[in-house]
């Protein structure tokens, strides 16, 4: 019998640990600073930028009428745009939430499972365009993720401990869900983990107590922002297509990675539920993934509140659910490789000591993924891949736009373009503006009433409008009167001479009827043929 000496001490044990989750960090730093100047802002960001850059008071007023549920994120990018106003600043609180989230994801798997899984899972998690998309958005949702990653993570730590952490776990589960509010489906994915684990009441009376105090601390921000629900009126009921496409984006967006995941991911769930007890990589990674985005879809049939970046926290439970199933497809190629060697008959002590080889070929495999979806991860990275570009918009602007001409934004929140670039329109007369953003504690300004509006248009000749582009391609008819008012001016009195289109947003001269049908009163301001 031949004796052989452990395979495994403390110390490789923390090593290979440490490395399980710095390395999938690494990535996610290297791929979330790669393109993050991508030299514009799109309208989401643009509104974080222009907020966060007011002062307190005028956030807190603005929180009373509008987005109370980003109000937490605005008083934190206050203080980071506080150091320096700049687009970069802006998206790298969440890149750096981003890399946090991935090392929590590593760090699940590799306590749920071993070191090799959590780092196919955090390698996968780094990689999966979806979650490079957000890590450089000027917006709260990476954040989001990287606390309900770290609040499950404390779940996880919590249920052996006899309930020695539940203050930390609904610490960070409050702060998650004060940062959006919708991550409170968090707490009924937790739940559905503990129900597959078959845990003591002991545990549920710690959880619940948790989960309650959340809930009451949450309470202030469903009140108001229930009545500030008008802001998504946007949102449509989703559907079979729109579950298959989060499926997809979850997954990953090319054929042959979504298959693959698919497939690994499903070899996962065949150890779902473990001992009494027990929490399981699949028993905690399957509720994360499927409950929040089924809930919230089903509750969206009655009121809409579905958006995919709404449950973006979600996409982590799929890569530990595949990097389960590819620890499962090791095994079996372990055992046939220990079976077929030499060493064959020999019983060895530690079973569970992964394979370098093994783990060397998952991260290989990632790295096929990573270059599968390269062209989708570059090309997000360009600013014309948002819906709209302001910056370009601001510098088209500032080549026709002179002092003292009159702009109309159509509809009020086109006006985004000039609170975030305003060098574009310096100097121009907003024709609809009665009281700055700031000033009247809205987003994008007050406008005046549609009567006064029509006398002001009255007196014009020409007038430059900035409007999204579908609502001239549409049967499109806007809700607030005042906006009503422009297109129904415009349309009846003016008529269209040029025209400057980019992405989502156009630029256009209008000029009086009785100009453009009979001589031009004043041919030089008009620059025709400019475009």
């Amino acid at each position: 019998m031949v004796n052989f000496r452990p395979l495994v001490n403390p110390e490789s044990s923390r090593v290979r640990r440490g490395a399980a989750v710095a390395v999938p960090a690494a990535v996610m730093l290297v791929l979330g600073l790669w393109g993050l100047d991508r030299g514009g802002m799109w309208r989401d960001e643009a509104v974080t930028f222009q907020v966060a850059r007011r002062t307190v008071p005028q956030i807190w007023r603005l929180l009373h009428g509008v987005d109370a549920v980003h109000g937490l994120y605005y008083l934190l990018m206050h203080a980071v745009l506080a150091l320096h106003p700049g687009e970069v600043l802006l998206r790298l609180p969440s890149v750096c939430a981003a890399v946090l989230a991935t090392g929590l994801v590593a760090a699940l798997g590799t306590r749920l499972a071993r070191p090799r899984v959590g780092l196919w899972a955090g390698l996968l998690y780094a990689v999966t365009p979806m979650v490079g998309h957000y890590a450089q958005e000027g917006r709260s949702y990476a954040l989001v993720a990287a606390g309900a990653a770290g609040a499950t993570l404390l779940l996880v730590r919590a249920v052996p401990a006899g309930g020695r952490t539940w203050w930390a776990y609904g610490a960070v589960l409050g702060v998650t869900c004060w940062l959006h509010e919708l991550a409170v489906l968090l707490a009924l994915a937790h739940a559905g983990t503990l129900a597959l684990a078959r845990v003591p009441a002991a545990v549920w009376r710690g959880w619940g107590r948790a989960a309650g105090v959340v809930a009451l601390a949450l309470l202030p921000m469903v009140v108001v922002s229930h009545a500030q629900s008008a802001q998504l009126a946007w949102v449509r009921e989703p559907t079979m297509e729109t579950a298959g496409a989060l499926l997809r984006e979850f997954a990953g967006p090319t054929s042959g990675v979504y298959w693959a995941c698919l497939a690994l991911a499903a070899l996962g769930l065949t150890r779902l539920v473990g001992g009494r007890g027990e929490l399981t990589c699949a028993g905690v990674a399957l509720p994360l993934a499927v409950v929040p985005p089924t809930v919230l879809m089903l509750a969206s049939r009655l009121t809409p509140l579905y958006v995919d970046r709404y449950v973006l926290y979600a996409l982590a439970g799929v890569p530990l659910l595949v990097a389960a199933g590819a620890d499962r497809v090791a095994e079996l190629l372990g055992r046939i490789g220990r079976a077929a060697g030499p060493l064959g008959r020999v019983r060895l002590r530690n079973p569970r000591f992964p394979s370098p080889l093994l783990t060397l070929t998952g991260v290989l495999a990632v790295a096929l993924a990573l270059v599968h979806q390269l062209p989708v991860l570059r090309q997000d990275r360009s600013p014309d891949h948002r819906p709209d570009n302001l910056a370009a918009m601001s510098t088209d602007a500032a080549r026709e736009l002179r002092p003292g001409d009159p702009v109309l934004f159509l509809p009020s929140h086109a006006r985004s373009t000039a609170l975030a670039y305003p060098a574009g329109f310096r100097g121009i007369r907003d024709v609809a503006l009665a009281a700055g953003a700031p000033a009247s504690g809205t987003l994008y300004g007050r406008e005046v009433d549609p009567d006064q509006l029509r006398r002001r248009l009255a007196g014009l000749d020409r007038v430059w409008v900035v409007a999204e582009r579908r609502f001239f391609r549409s049967p499109w008819y806007p809700g607030d009167p005042t906006d009503r008012a422009k297109l129904d001016v415009v349309q009846d009195r003016f008529a269209l001479r040029e025209e400057r289109a980019r992405d989502g947003v156009v630029l256009r001269l209008y000029v009086r009827r009785t100009l453009a049908t009979g001589s031009l009163a004043h041919p030089a301001r008009l620059r025709p043929g400019r475009w």
